[in-house]
C-alpha cells in the first residue's frame, strides 16, 4: 500500500516558510530570528508554523538537513558505491554546503550544522559500506562510517580555516592514497 501524497498546498506552505527563515538568516544572527519574524516574512499565522514544525530549532534543522541532502544528493552515490571519486563528491559537497551558510551568517549554530552534516554523512557511509560488503547489516561497518563523517567533516572544517587556497578537490585528493586502497 503506498502512502498518501501530501497536498501541494501543504507543501508549498512548508517551502515557503523554510524560504522566509532562510532569507531571514541573511538579515539576522538566529538567535534573534523569532516565530514572530518568520510567520510575518511567510504572511501565514503562528498556528500554520506549529502545523509544520515543533518550534524554531526544529525548523532550523529541518532547513539545514534540505540542504545538504539537496548538496549530496545521496541517491547518486549509492548507485556508484564507496569510491574515491565518491568521497571526493561528498567532500566537495560538504565544503560548498559550508560555504553557503557561511555567507548567510551563521554563527550561533554550528554545533547543530556539525551534528546535521555528520550524521547525514554517517547514513550514507553506512550503506555504502553495507554495500561493498554485501551484508545487511554490521556494527563494525556502523563504527567505521562513525569514522568517516567525523573525519570528512573534520577535513571539511580544516579545508575552510586553513586551506581554502586549494580547491576542495585537491585538498582530499592528497590524503586519500593513505587512507584507502581504490584498487
Amino acid at each position: 500500500m503506498s502512502e498518501p501524497k501530501t497536498d501541494l498546498r501543504i507543501q508549498r506552505t512548508r517551502k515557503n516558510i523554510m524560504n522566509a527563515f532562510i532569507d531571514l538568516s541573511s538579515k539576522k544572527e538566529f538567535k534573534d530570528i523569532t516565530v514572530k519574524d518568520i510567520t510575518t516574512e511567510a504572511m501565514i499565522n503562528r498556528a500554520t508554523f506549529y502545523y509544520h514544525f515543533q518550534d524554531i530549532y526544529d525548523l532550523l534543522e529541518k532547513v539545514l538537513s534540505e540542504e545538504l541532502l539537496i548538496n549530496l544528493d545521496k541517491e547518486n552515490y549509492e548507485e556508484r558505491g564507496l569510491t574515491e571519486e565518491v568521497i571526493i563528491n561528498i567532500f566537495e559537497a560538504i565544503t560548498t554546503f559550508q560555504l553557503s551558510l557561511s555567507n548567510r551568517c551563521h554563527r550561533g549554530y554550528e554545533d547543530t550544522i556539525a551534528r546535521i552534516i555528520r550524521d547525514q554523512l554517517e547514513i550514507i557511509f553506512y550503506q555504502l559500506l553495507l554495500k561493498k560488503h554485501n551484508i545487511q547489516e554490521d556494527d563494525a561497518l556502523k563504527v567505521t562510517a562513525v569514522m568517516l563523517s567525523w573525519g570528512l567533516y573534520g577535513a571539511s572544517v580544516e579545508w575552510r580555516r586553513n586551506s581554502q587556497t586549494i580547491t576542495p578537490e585537491d585538498y582530499i585528493k592528497e590524503a586519500l592514497p593513505y587512507i584507502f586502497d581504490f584498487s
